[in-house]
């Protein structure tokens, strides 16, 4: 779907959900279906909702959660084959990134969309919503919640970790602000915090790159940031800059990227990445050509530096396609136009369609897109891949409603041999139901690893778990497979978070919101999973559901 056409639907999300939070954040609300909390969505694919409480006054929840104690707490140790990451409790996570420290393989650090929520004895909700650093110091036993000092910044989301070969970790993430007066909030800044003792204590999160305006106004809305890092304190990151019009209206939406060589203490002034649309469909250089969302960077063997991400073609059906650049390991700038992978399968008519006017799959509500990243093969420079999830191979035409379809979501992967200027004819891992947000890497063998949402183990095609595909023999795209968690998640019903709505009775309280993408981390002794699992029953004012926790799952 088109940047233009998601906006339409968003922005009236937008200020639905935010009347539904100051509605509901009050005691007569703590029923059973209270949807708190509800991720708010504008133009822009990623974003949670930020702080928000049930006084008029002012945000009464901030000081408790902002500047907690460090460590804020630790889970006891367990071996036990998928362990909870959080001990915060029952506020919900998502979107989830993990590394793993090449100094250090027992040193893991992950992080996912954090919620913090505190109901008071009179019945006053207090939410914020901080990305944390989920730190294991023992292969993933036992897990320490640490804060990030994310002063001036009323939230944080879409967070991505990454170390550089010196051990020095770094966060990215985006920061809000939320100001009186102005509707909603002021657009967000490109954060990156680091941190020299694994994950331990965290520097002042610096700021990469800011936003400008507001919502639904004129301005730069930054969104979905990533990161590498590499050498002795290199690291990129990149993300989208949605330029907004009057009225907040949609202009146009490239890719950007920075780069430090110092450890995080200094970034390049941000450049624009994506290059011309010279695969777009349309005519060259109107708007319909510059649409794009979801990059993600990758340090190839010989040091290059590759950007993956996901481009508007203006495609009758309204499919994106994927492309990959390259940029300058010193500057971040671009170097030559991009290189086309691969069409997508992720139009208008591809996805049945959830409450929210947001892509789904059958029987479900939460919504999801075709994002996936770029790897790169640490025995072989020359040599990457792309992965993501679409519908290629689902019945067409799918209905829109999703009680009335059957879907079959697939991973699909395309690689190439020639650092990125060619690349092969997609290849759907074809499985039973639906598989989706894939996150990929290579292993120090040149086996492709990629992990993801699978509900290939449920015959309705409702739950789901997570899977860990291992490549038979580089560069063969074919793969085995391993279930990473020994419990399903069922998105469909029964859920605490994220549902407020139940469009068919059916089905009672389905989630709307997963999160976007799931993650995973290659070391020396096998791979690190971090995932979105809704295992855990949680009760939270009245009302009990399945939860939303990051899980974590270590594999051969």
């Amino acid at each position: 779907m088109s940047r233009h056409a998601m906006r339409v639907t968003k922005l009236v999300t937008l200020f639905t959900v935010l009347g539904l939070l100051l509605t509901l954040a009050i005691p007569s609300a703590l029923a059973e279906d209270s949807p708190l909390p509800l991720p708010v969505t504008h133009q822009h694919f990623n974003f949670i909702d930020p702080l928000l409480s049930a006084s008029a006054e002012g945000h009464p929840g901030e000081a408790q959660y902002k500047n907690p104690s460090s460590p804020i707490c630790s889970n006891s140790t367990s071996t036990d084959a998928n362990v909870s990451t959080d001990c915060e409790g029952v506020a919900p996570h998502n979107e989830t990134s993990i590394a793993v420290n090449p100094t250090n393989p027992q040193n893991l650090i992950g992080s996912a969309n954090d919620y913090q929520l505190n109901l008071s004895a009179g019945g006053t909700v207090n939410e914020t919503a901080f990305s944390r650093a989920h730190v294991s110091l023992d292969g993933g036993q036992t897990w320490t919640t640490y804060p990030i000092p994310y002063r001036g910044y009323t939230s944080t989301g879409d967070p991505a970790a990454a170390f550089d070969a010196d051990g020095t970790a770094y966060l990215a993430t985006l920061g809000f602000v939320w100001s009186q007066g102005v509707g909603c909030c002021i657009n967000p800044d490109i954060l990156v915090s680091t941190s020299s003792d694994g994950g331990q204590s965290w520097s002042k999160a610096a700021r990469v790159a800011s936003g400008t305006g507001y919502f639904n106004s004129p301005g730069v809305f930054n969104d979905k940031e990533a990161i590498t890092a590499w050498g002795h304190g290199n690291a990129i990151v990149t993300w989208t800059v949605f330029n907004d019009g009057v009225g907040g209206s949609y202009i146009n939406s490239p890719i950007y990227a920075s780069v430090t060589h110092d450890g995080g203490n200094t970034w390049s002034t941000p450049s624009e990445i994506s290059g011309s649309a010279s695969f777009c469909i349309g005519t060259q250089g109107d708007n319909t050509c510059d649409q794009n969302q979801g990059s993600v960077p990758v340090v190839a063997a010989d040091g290059s530096i590759y950007v993956s991400f996901m481009n508007y073609s203006n495609d009758p059906d309204g499919r994106d396609q994927y492309l990959v650049v390259k940029v300058d390991p010193s500057t971040g700038q671009r170097v030559g136009d991009p290189f086309l992978v691969s069409g997508l399968f992720d139009g208008f008519t591809d996805y049945p369609i959830n409450i929210d006017g947001r892509q789904t799959y059958q029987d479900s509500q939460f919504r999801t897109w075709a994002f996936g990243n770029i790897a790169a093969d640490p025995t072989d420079a020359a040599h990457l891949a792309v992965v993501w999830s679409d519908m290629r191979n689902t019945p067409h035409p799918v209905a829109s409603d999703p009680y009335s379809t059957v879907t079959d979501s697939d991973i699909v992967v395309s690689q190439s041999f020639d650092g990125g200027q060619t690349w092969s004819a997609a290849a759907a891992i074809a499985v039973p139901g639906d598989q989706f947000m894939p996150w990929s890497a290579y292993d120090n063998n040149g086996l492709l690893r990629i992990g993801y949402f699978d509900r290939s183990y449920d015959p309705a095609n409702h739950a789901y778990g997570f899977t860990l595909a291992t490549e038979n023999a580089p560069g063969s795209l074919s793969f085995n497979f391993a279930q990473v968690t020994d419990t399903l998640s069922d998105p469909t019903q029964g859920t605490r978070w994220f549902s407020g709505r139940t469009p068919n009775p059916a089905f009672p309280h389905p989630t709307t919101f997963l999160g976007d993408y799931s993650g995973i981390a290659v070391g020396p002794s096998g791979v690190a999973n971090l995932w979105t699992d809704m295992r855990e029953a949680v009760t939270f004012g009245s009302g009990t559901g399945s939860g939303e926790n990051a899980y974590f799952g270590a594999m051969p």
